[in-house]
């Protein structure tokens, strides 16, 4: 891989950058994150165009192992952390304008929601503890710690069939789509943990059910955050619990919208009653713009992650049968966000995709 590459896994750094810069610049600057993700980067993808240069199967190995890569999202989980205790300090400290405020609270989960839980999914995805254990702490940020069950055991299990709800269906707004998967994904979530605790001869409930845990610890990094901050203000600072969960929310409904994208109309085919095709690079959307695809740690190459859902992220591969989004992920959650449109674009794109897939099975 190219030191021009490698050096550009750093651009997910420059979002929480202009966040801060904005807040402190003042007015509309506070917009400047926001602006950046949805009309720079799409202008800058559409203009430096897409990256179809794959790391040799040889390398593979060789590149996975290395400690930059690993590095990059280790020193996020720390940049995320220090992120949100000066985001509390802010609304705990600071008069801003109506203007200022949906500037900042716009721009605020483009980090905690948009970087912060790409970064969580792929450590999520691997077997070291302490990777597993930084991928947690960033879902706590955004009170979506069920995700680390429901998406590697239930999620990637489900792909593209209807047990799955983060399967997004032809024809589902998005807007529909966020209530049942956001609904369904954390229910799931229990449900998991009920099988696994019957597994092991335990009672539902238990004080190893996870789901207790990810259920309450939010909450209670919530309570320290605002006990914290209503001492060192000396009276209680009602602003921080409501900051932390509107970003919260704003955040993980960053991450329905990319599973949206990622999976709408995308089914695999039933072989048997209840019994699928296995997952394959035919059943996720891709993008492969070069830039966008710096700032998501390549979660674009989405097809090859959930073929394989182990490989790291400086390894993952862009696959010519692949379906492909039109453009990267900033243009395409602009586009999701008005139906009409969305629909427009993706069901032709969807009726392409079932006859390249039948032609490549057949």
């Amino acid at each position: 891989m190219s030191i021009w590459k490698k050096i550009g896994f750093f651009c997910a750094f420059i979002i929480p950058a202009l966040v801060i810069g904005g807040y402190y610049l003042g007015g509309v600057w506070n917009f400047s994150a926001v602006i950046f993700v949805f009309v720079l980067i799409p202008v800058v993808d559409a203009l430096v165009g897409k990256d179809t240069e794959n790391v040799s199967e040889s390398l593979v190995p060789v590149i996975s192992e290395e400690l930059y890569y690993k590095f990059i999202l280790f020193l996020w989980t720390y940049v995320q952390f220090a992120f949100l205790l000066w985001g509390c300090y802010v609304v705990s400290e600071s008069n801003m304008t109506g203007v200022e405020l949906v500037g900042f609270m716009t721009g605020f989960p483009l980090v905690t929601g948009g970087i912060g839980i790409t970064v969580a999914h792929e450590l999520g995805h691997k077997k070291e503890k302490l990777e597993r254990f930084y991928a947690k702490v960033l879902l706590m940020t955004t009170c979506y710690m069920h995700f680390y069950i429901e998406h590697n055991r239930g999620h990637h299990v489900n792909i593209g069939t209807p047990k799955d709800p983060a399967t997004s269906r032809k024809g589902e707004s998005f807007y529909g789509f966020w209530i049942r998967s956001v609904r369904d994904s954390y229910l799931n979530a229990w449900e998991l943990e009920f099988e696994r605790m019957n597994k092991k001869n335990l009672s539902k409930f238990s004080t190893k059910n996870d789901m207790i845990w990810f259920t309450l610890i939010p909450l209670a990094f919530c309570g320290a955050l605002t006990l914290i901050f209503s001492v060192l203000q000396g009276k209680f600072v009602v602003e921080v619990p409501i900051f932390f969960f509107v970003q919260s929310v704003l955040g993980f409904s960053l991450l329905e919208i990319v599973n949206y994208i990622e999976h709408y109309g995308i089914l695999r085919k039933e072989i048997a009653p209840n019994k699928y095709e296995k997952v394959n690079t035919l059943h996720s959307w891709n993008a492969n713009q070069l830039v966008s695809n710096f700032f998501l740690f390549q979660l674009q190459r989405h097809s090859d992650h959930h073929a394989y859902a182990h490989r790291r992220y400086q390894a993952l591969r862009h696959v010519e049968e692949s379906p492909q989004l039109p453009a990267g992920y900033s243009a395409m959650i602009l586009l999701a966000l008005v139906p009409p449109l969305w629909f427009g674009v993706m069901d032709k794109k969807l009726i392409e995709w079932k006859k390249q897939r039948d032609l490549i099975l057949n």
